[in-house]
């Protein structure tokens, strides 16, 4: 399984990397600095950043360019795209961000504050969804 993680804050990218080390998660990661990028290498129309199935998202709300809501409804409105697993990971505690979140059926809300102990659930939960999609049908 591999991550598209979606943020333009190098800092949190490096915290999301050396927090998915320190739990044993080895997913291969792709970064996409916003939301257009993120489309773009969802869609297979990035030059050099390439995503394989199965794969997750960890998307930030507040980029520039193409922020997450607005990336949340181009994934849910593009047919081979609408069926993705979202998780937000945001500086964006705000109930009416949630809400709007969880609207366009997202897996789980994070705030990068509060981050500690709900990565362990995270990496956790990535885990177990990897061992999911790895089994034969």
């Amino acid at each position: 399984m591999q991550i598209l993680l979606v943020d333009d804050d190098d800092v949190a990218v490096e915290s999301v990397i050396r927090s998915m080390k320190k739990f044993e998660v080895t997913f291969p990661i792709v970064v996409a600095e916003d939301g257009q990028i993120a489309l773009d290498i969802l869609r297979g129309t990035h030059p050099t950043r390439k995503l394989e199935a199965p794969f997750l998202i960890l998307l930030d709300l507040n980029m520039p360019n193409l922020n997450g809501f607005e990336f949340l409804e181009a994934v849910r409105r593009d047919p081979e795209l609408n069926r993705a697993i979202v998780f937000v990971l945001t500086t964006s505690g705000s109930d009416a961000d949630k809400i709007k979140a969880y609207n366009e059926n997202i897996a789980g809300y994070m705030v990068k504050n509060m981050v500690g102990p709900q990565f362990s659930r995270l990496f956790t939960l990535l885990n177990n969804y990897a061992e999911t999609v790895a089994m034969p049908v």
